[in-house]
């Protein structure tokens, strides 16, 4: 008996240390992405009251958990919905996929101090747009997602080409700086309005958007905003994905990516190629490749190398703008059948990280770009008329610009006991030499039908130079926490850009010098800081200023009439966030206050061709809201919107009456700013069944306000609504799992509307927006992590 109880216990207790030391082992990805996810928190979800952490996954997304007595557990990280998983007997491996959260504040951001933190710590107007929500979109076009975020208007143009409106009217000017992977995409002084052309969109994880002047690292052109592209990277274990898609207009498209990682070394590719022909819009064609690679490579725990490469190319129609008779009349034929645009951009960058202590860590960036925008524009043909206006004759140009960068990017972070603070600091160095040259064209006009027939070329160059472009920053941006729920964020940044202009027009047939050298340069401060009065909610204030030199278009262009001077703009804001309903609501509030001075806009001449001068003062004021609510899993509303007031505080134009010679000056001081919607939203609202995983449905409305089309505040345009719906279907298990299927409806109301509208003294012209669009695609993904 005593043995047979002896063997009892040594069984008992061998089966209990066996039961002790039950292991899982396991990877966290993301779920759309299939990117590894570090410092994911795993608790034991079997007690709610007790959700004590067991672990974290590391750099790699891993992690080893003991189970014992354990039935489900919990893993959960800042910006992505939790998850509970059940453990199944004898099982001793898992892979967790997290989806990207769309309703939660604490998102993770990269973009205001280029590091991870929670949007909570930056004291600045910063919102995210994540993989889930590209995903769920599924956008032919960078607006269809960019709209959605709070304060921005980003305007479709056609063929993936844009304008912006972030804290600004519709501009065309350089006002808003464009990034990928924190890294600008053109050189100071160089900006394109429709600069975005030049991002793989099948390529990007998230999309980062900074309203106004407010971070410390970022400097020129961020006046309205800057908009970072953040790329996907290697996923774990490996990943493709392929999908096919076309609408009821002839847009045609095809993306692929995948990528793998394999011990220390991971690769990602992907890219999409998209074309158009015989669309609703006459003389609209366009052809779009567009790809990217990105490798990564780690030394050793504390040090990574990483490797990429974009390359863009465009070649689109023209079709230039519609009078009201054409366009009330939804006669969308062009006015021309010869006016292109054909891009080039390639861009490559190395980038060297190293974590010296978990306090201290630093990166060096090297960076280069190559890029040329050859066109015929149909904003430059103009009409020659005399003193009485009668027609006489017409004109145009070809141009081209092109350039080429080799640059450094090199910030370092430490972080101190002293108050819990941290001091970043960086250096920025672009040398950015350019080609410019514009051929004047005689362009032949049908005036009775009004329709230009062709063009000759003269031979005669209008511009024709060369640019040293250099611009050197530095910028250091220290963060204290006096006490632990108040941050307070000081920056402050140099720049000096520097243009050597080389004429290669003879002297006397140009109203330039043969060289001429032109600095500018800024120091600019900000200051903020967040309060976090726990649950959920905080406050955030801060003051910044801003800095605009003139393009190199601007400065050296024979149509330009006056000298410009650099801008600089007073930025002033305050804002707060709140969870309400058991954190089923969640509502962020910013009003900004952004005073310019100097600021460069866009004047009509009497040509109906633009250039770009000084206004002395100019003020824009707003408020930027967001509300999102999820009353149950399955359903999410979002809401986001801003009005806004954009005045003129002292700017006059000179109008001239060329029967009599005489000059007139207009002051336009109090007015409202032509282009600019007193209010903007955009509202979504979403649903995913239960009972059906991996179906999507929602509908999303668009708002456009009134808006005054020229300075004088005489003339309007009513704006417009507009309603897009999407469909979707993922399938998540059986012999189909990983296929997908998507129909989009936009504009399904079939409304006439124009994306944009400008008055001239012979009327009014419109960019007109697409009628109802109908997009059907599928796809398919495999991974395996």
């Amino acid at each position: 008996m005593k043995t047979f109880t002896l063997l009892y216990l040594l069984f008992s207790s061998l089966s209990a240390i066996a039961f002790g030391q039950t292991k899982l082992t396991g990877t966290v990805t993301d779920a759309r992405t299939h990117e590894p996810i570090t410092s994911v928190a795993v608790c034991n979800a079997d007690d709610p009251n007790s959700l004590k952490d067991l672990g974290h996954t590391d750099a790699k997304g891993r992690f080893v958990i003991n189970t014992a007595g354990i039935k489900t557990l919990r893993f959960s990280v800042v910006g992505y919905n939790a998850q509970l998983y059940e453990i199944v007997k004898g099982l001793t491996s898992a892979e967790i996929m997290l989806e990207p959260a769309t309703i939660d504040l604490q998102q993770v951001v990269v973009s205001a101090s280029r590091e991870k933190q929670a949007r909570q710590s930056a004291p600045i107007a910063i919102s995210k747009i994540n993989a889930t929500q590209m995903h769920d979109t599924k956008a032919t076009a960078l607006y269809q997602l960019l709209n959605k975020v709070p304060g921005v208007y980003m305007v479709n143009l056609g063929n993936e080409q844009h304008t912006m409106a972030i804290r600004q009217p519709i501009t065309y000017n350089a006002l808003y700086l464009y990034m990928e992977d924190g890294l600008p995409i053109r050189p100071t002084g160089m900006f394109n309005h429709n600069s975005l052309y030049e991002i793989n969109m099948s390529g990007v994880r998230d999309i980062e958007v900074i309203k106004g002047p407010a971070s410390s690292l970022y400097g020129s052109n961020a006046i309205g905003g800057a908009v970072n592209f953040i790329t996907q990277g290697a996923p774990a274990g490996y990943a493709a994905n392929l999908s096919v898609q076309g609408d009821n207009y002839k847009y045609r498209r095809v993306d692929a990516d995948g990528g793998f990682t394999s011990g220390k070394f991971g690769l990602y590719a992907g890219g999409y190629i998209a074309h158009q022909k015989d669309s609703w819009q006459d003389y609209s064609d366009f052809d779009k490749y567009s790809a990217n690679i990105k490798t990564t490579y780690d030394l050793d725990a504390a040090t990574r190398i990483t490797a990429a490469a974009t390359y863009n190319y465009l070649n689109t129609q023209t079709p230039g703008s519609l009078d009201s008779a054409h366009f009330y009349n939804r006669s969308y034929g062009a006015n021309q059948r010869f006016t292109y645009r054909k891009v080039e951009a390639f861009r490559a960058n190395a980038k060297l990280e190293h974590t010296w202590s978990d306090n201290s860590n630093a990166f060096v960036t090297l960076f280069y770009r190559n890029n040329s925008t050859a066109q015929l524009p149909s904003y430059f043909i103009s009409d020659l008329r005399d003193n009485a206006g009668n027609y006489l004759s017409s004109n145009g140009q070809e141009n081209d610009q092109r350039f080429h960068s080799f640059g450094l990017l090199a910030q370092h972070r430490t972080d101190f006991n002293f108050l819990h603070s941290r001091l970043i600091a960086g250096v920025y160095v672009d040398n950015s030499p350019s080609s410019y040259y514009a051929k004047y064209l005689e362009v032949q006009k049908d005036v009775v039908n009004n329709y230009y027939t062709g063009y000759t070329r003269t031979g005669r160059f209008i511009d024709d130079y060369r640019i040293k472009l250099f611009n050197t920053a530095a910028y250091t941006q220290y963060e204290i926490k006096p006490v632990d729920a108040l941050r307070i964020v000081m920056g402050l940044r140099y720049d000096r850009i520097h243009y050597a202009f080389n004429n290669n027009i003879p002297a006397g047939s140009t109203k330039y010098k043969q060289q001429e050298k032109n600095d500018f340069n800024i120091v600019a401060p900000k200051l903020g800081l967040t309060y976090n009065f726990g649950n959920n909610k905080g406050f955030y204030a801060n003051y910044s200023v801003g800095f605009q030199p003139p393009e190199t278009g601007d400065l050296y262009s024979s149509r330009q009439l006056v000298q410009l001077k650099q801008a600089t703009f007073n930025n002033y804001e305050a804002g707060g966030w709140l969870a309400l309903l058991n954190k089923k609501m969640y509502l962020e509030v910013t009003l900004y206050d952004l005073e310019g001075r100097n600021e460069i806009i866009n004047q009509l001449l009497p040509d109906n061709t633009t250039q770009n001068q000084n206004a002395g003062a100019t003020r824009h004021r707003g408020i930027e809201y967001s509300v999102a609510y999820a009353p149950v899993k399955e359903l999410s509303f979002r809401f986001s919107g801003t009005n806004a007031r954009h005045t003129y505080v002292d700017y006059s134009e000179v109008s001239t009456n060329y029967a009599t010679g005489t000059n007139t000056v207009i002051s336009y001081n109090g007015k409202r700013m032509n282009n600019a919607p007193a209010w903007i939203a955009n509202s979504e609202l979403t649903y995913k069944p239960a009972y059906a995983d991996g179906l999507r449905l929602s509908a999303e409305w668009q708002h456009i306000n009134q808006y005054f089309t020229n300075p004088a505040n005489t003339k309007t345009y009513s704006g417009y609504n507009i309603y897009n719906v999407r469909l979707g279907y993922d399938m998540k298990a059986g012999a189909l799992k990983g296929a997908g299927i998507w129909l989009n409806a936009l504009n399904v109301a079939d409304k006439l509307y124009a994306t944009t509208v400008t008055s001239n003294q012979y009327g009014d012209t419109y960019n007109a927006a697409p009628p109802r669009t109908i997009t059907l695609g599928i796809s398919y993904s495999i991974a395996k992590h």
